[in-house]
């Protein structure tokens, strides 16, 4: 029995922006005839799609959900694939999704409007032999019960309906889950529930760790966003209160234990999608990467943002190939598939993606120490003399900054992190935050939007938050009191905290701590430069936007320390590029 803190959640909303065509509550089957249409939005369905609606599905406490059901009109058993997620099974179509993807670009007219927000269209998958199932998890709008959220209990639901779908008159067995955000985060709780049905996962972009990747990444609250999602879980009933779970349980304990995935009894095949830039799914996709126990895996990093790589047809045609492979049994080429597809951004315009390797980072890629240099503000790979810099912690403006120019084209990839010696001159605490970034040949800063729409609004929307739009580099962040390494967790590429101990500090006593960043791949042309930047504040913004940054809690000056026995460095894999 969890002790998450509840939560009144609102009432089931049904207002002009959140309705969908199929919002209201009315078990029902209908035929969907092929040329239907949702609206002028939307594009035709190309099949006639048989559409269970608000079908009864009893979890194994008593508990009742409710989900929809869109299937091919077949006699042949079909696979099965699920998008879970507490968003509304039947608001895909709702004009806040349309507002939010024609803001961002993504173009979404040739989705027929029967997808789960963030997951696969039916009419496309129905079309090539598949059923979709969208529920409402438990305690979600119409479905009893006080609602889960990211955890071993909502894991054990969703297994639950998984078992069902395996074993409906329409199903052949076997079932899949894909689809973004809560949708692939969801999947990694699940699957370590290990439902007998399922047959392969597909996370595309979603945390694994919630204490870590969400709420108090680097131990540092970062409730801005939770404040937003827990609006997301609409019901008569409650919610887990993930804020008041940050409030009475500072400390990764059993609670927080709960709502991280148990990667080692992950075992399914895995189609993983991540990318660098996503500041909310980025570090727990790559985790799930490096941890399940799956023989067959396979991860592809993409240059954008989720949503519109997810809703590209490739992408989309991609996915089938997998999901033929293990849901259909398809003798296909599919494991000839390299096991990794990586990027590497050069941020200006000429990215290279889709490059092959068997491993991330690939086996070229060398891990390289590059040490700080306070006294000139550089970064080398030969230790400097011992020297200090510092900076105002509580203002923008102040930062400590350390440079590299390459001379030949070279990429930077791999998992980046930082070995750092400091110390706060006036506080017994300090807020560590660390960004890894490219300057052209004219030493100009390097970023790049992650969505198709790319013009002046977007780059006002940008300029101060909506940090998952946006790459402006790699980045990291510390509570130096939650230094203490988690040795177990712990690899020479990825330093993991335990967070586990409060170890406050004196001022002015200098402590080393290991930072990781996200993951980067990051391509380098002679005369340009790798510059790492430390600062006692968050510059990436929040989120999304209009969301609220992290507050840091910083108090005077933090010293920086480089050489001799303090020799902070960065550690990140480089390897010589030459091109195909």
């Amino acid at each position: 029995m969890n002790n998450f803190i509840y939560a009144k959640q609102p009432a089931p909303q049904d207002t002009k922006d959140r309705h969908g065509l199929f919002t209201g509550f009315k078990p029902s089957t209908v035929l969907l005839p092929k040329g239907f249409r949702i609206s002028e939005t939307t594009a035709p369905l190309t099949v006639d799609i048989i559409y269970e609606k608000d079908v009864a599905v009893t979890l194994r406490d008593g508990t009742t959900i409710y989900t929809d059901v869109l299937r091919p009109v077949t006699d042949e058993a079909v696979p099965t694939i699920v998008s879970w997620s507490p968003y509304g099974k039947s608001r895909g179509n709702a004009p806040q999704y349309d507002a939010l993807f024609g803001l961002l670009g993504v173009d979404t007219s040739h989705l027929s409007g029967l997808q789960k927000f963030e997951g696969a269209d039916p009419d496309w998958w129905c079309a090539r032999g598949y059923a979709l199932c969208h529920p409402d998890p438990r305690g979600c709008y119409y479905s009893d019960g006080d609602s889960r959220w990211w955890n071993r209990e909502e894991g054990e639901d969703f297994h639950d309906l998984v078992e069902w779908c395996g074993t409906q008159d329409w199903s052949n067995g076997k079932v899949g889950a894909a689809g973004n955000s809560y949708l692939a985060a969801s999947q990694w709780f699940m699957a370590a529930e290990r439902p007998a049905h399922l047959a392969a996962i597909a996370p595309w972009e979603g945390l694994s760790d919630v204490y870590r990747d969400f709420a108090v990444r680097g131990g540092i609250p970062d409730l801005a966003f939770s404040e937003v999602l827990q609006d997301a879980f609409v019901g008569d009933n409650q919610r887990e209160d993930l804020i008041g779970d940050v409030s009475a349980h500072p400390l990764l304990d059993a609670l927080w234990e709960r709502r991280g995935a148990d990667f080692a009894k992950i075992d399914v095949p895995a189609y993983i999608v991540a990318s660098y830039t996503n500041t909310i799914h980025t570090p727990g996709t790559f985790r799930g990467w490096r941890s399940i126990s799956s023989e067959q895996k396979w991860l592809r990093i993409h240059g954008t943002m989720e949503w519109p790589d997810f809703y590209r047809i490739e992408a989309q045609e991609d996915l089938l190939k997998f999901f033929d492979r293990f849901l259909k049994g398809l003798e296909n080429d599919w494991e000839a598939t390299p096991t990794v597809r990586y990027t590497l951004h050069d941020l200006e315009g000429n990215d290279r993606t889709e490059l092959a390797a068997d491993q991330f980072p690939p086996a070229e890629a060398v891990a390289t120490r590059f040490y700080l240099d306070a006294a000139n503000g550089a970064l080398t790979t030969d230790a400097p003399a011992a020297a200090s810099t510092s900076y105002d912690a509580e203002t923008s403006e102040g930062l400590a900054s350390f440079s590299l120019t390459v001379d030949s084209d070279t990429a930077f990839i791999g998992y980046p992190s930082v070995r750092l010696y400091a110390a706060a001159e006036d506080a017994d605490d300090m807020d560590i935050f660390v960004l890894l970034q490219k300057l052209d040949k004219n030493g100009e800063l390097l970023e790049q939007i992650t969505v198709p729409n790319n013009g002046p609004q977007m780059v006002g929307i940008t300029r101060n938050g909506a940090s998952i739009l946006i790459n402006k580099g790699s980045n990291g962040r510390l509570r130096a009191s939650l230094r203490k390494l988690d040795m177990e967790q712990s690899t020479a590429d990825v330093p993991v905290q335990s967070f586990d101990t409060e170890q406050k500090l004196t001022p002015g006593e200098v402590v080393a701590m290991d930072i990781a960043l996200f993951p980067t791949g990051l391509l380098l042309y002679p005369g340009e430069t790798l510059r790492l930047t430390i600062s006692g504040q968050n510059v990436l913004g929040g989120a999304m936007p209009g969301h609220k940054d992290v507050q840091p809690n910083n108090k005077g000056r933090h010293v920086i320390y480089t050489g001799g026995e303090t020799a902070s460095y960065l550690r990140i894999g480089t390897m010589p590029f030459v091109e195909d």
